[in-house]
């Protein structure tokens, strides 16, 4: 059985009711992402044509509020990353760092716990086979 694969032309027209514009403009507001990544999201086009600017101006948003400022070199740079990463299925090679240093921490950790309890079972038995009182009490004053 052959999967039917959608196929977009040129002209295709996509119809939005009123509630559905009204939130993909707030998204659009809301979302640190470009209009064309919001209608590839919707509609499975890159090319948004002005449409959403369209849609804000008639739907009554103003304007000189919604201006949204220009995306960084950084903040494109990570945008960019983070698709390749979804089309490549990679991760981000600093969470893997960091979860590196969170599996060797908690190692370090464990290894901390065993060694304080190591330490106060051998005091513990130091002071029974001796009778030394090794442990400083807390009552005293230096």
């Amino acid at each position: 059985m052959e999967q039917k694969i959608p196929v977009f032309k040129q002209d295709e027209v996509y119809y939005f009711t009123d509630a559905q514009k009204h939130q993909i403009i707030k998204e659009f507001l809301s979302l640190r992402i470009t209009k064309q990544m919001l209608w590839e999201k919707y509609t499975g086009r890159k090319e948004e044509k002005g449409a959403i600017v369209k849609w804000m101006r008639r739907l009554g948003y103003d304007m000189s509020k919604c201006q949204r400022r220009r995306l960084t070199f950084a903040e494109r740079m990570v945008m960019a990353k983070t698709a390749i990463n979804k089309i490549t299925g990679d991760t981000n090679p600093e969470v893997d760092e960091l979860k590196e240093k969170i599996k060797q921490l908690e190692q370090k950790l464990k290894e901390a716990e065993l060694k304080a309890i190591a330490y106060s079972t051998m005091i513990e038995v130091a002071e029974e086979k001796f009778k030394i009182p090794i442990k400083k009490k807390s009552n005293t004053k230096p």
